[in-house]
């Protein structure tokens, strides 16, 4: 097995951010059980680990989620693109690096080696808005892993409005729901560093919000 790098938590928690420039290069089965066992520590409710992982390899399948998560990436950035640069630039917007990072993954999806698509059952058809805190804490696990071994990830949902196709194409159970994709890959471009982030005295609130 490849071996993992030794972070502290801290370390790992400060310097993982979204990689969206991903290699072809084929990730090892043995790393991949290995991020997926620490994906299975995290939480879950009531500890009743209503999960599956879906490991996506085959070329075909992932030409086919890609068409459509190329569908909602236009829908939301990539028909307006020169609004959402200009937005970009006058700092309302993302950054115009993040875009061009966010262009990229949606235009070479399928090119990352392996996708892990957390699903969780009886998540069909619900409007529960607090429904993720039941793996969401298992997927930054996975992502987590994932940088100690070198692996790049990010979280992505631009399929979603085609959900009930990928579970048709996946074959989830009628109650089951995808609840992201995380594609893997060895980074080609951007460093392990810091996000930027706003100061904890813009987004901490005591006690109340304060206005």
């Amino acid at each position: 097995m490849t071996a993992s790098e030794e972070l502290s938590i801290l370390r790992a928690l400060h310097t993982t951010p979204a990689r969206r420039y991903l290699s072809a290069d084929p990730v090892p089965d043995d790393v991949l059980d290995a991020i997926l066992d620490a994906a299975i520590r995290g939480p879950s409710g009531g500890n009743r680990q209503q999960w599956a992982w879906i490991v996506v390899t085959d070329p075909a399948v992932k030409a086919q989620i890609a068409e459509w998560y190329r569908e909602g990436w236009s829908t939301a950035y990539g028909r307006r693109r020169d609004d959402v640069l200009a937005a970009a630039t006058d700092g309302t917007g993302v950054s115009p690096a993040t875009y061009r990072a966010i262009e990229h993954l949606a235009l070479h999806l399928e090119e990352a080696p392996v996708w892990v698509l957390p699903v969780l059952r009886n998540a069909a058809g619900s409007t529960d808005p607090r429904l993720g805190a039941s793996i969401y804490g298992a997927v930054q696990n996975l992502v987590l892993a994932a940088r100690a071994y070198g692996i790049g990830a990010t979280l992505t949902s631009f399929y979603a409005a085609r959900e009930a196709d990928v579970a048709a194409l996946l074959g989830l159970p009628a109650d089951a729901a995808t609840m992201g994709l995380v594609p893997l890959g060895y980074p080609e471009r951007g460093r392990w560093s810091e996000p930027r982030r706003r100061p904890l005295s813009e987004v901490v609130h005591r006690d109340r919000w304060r206005g």
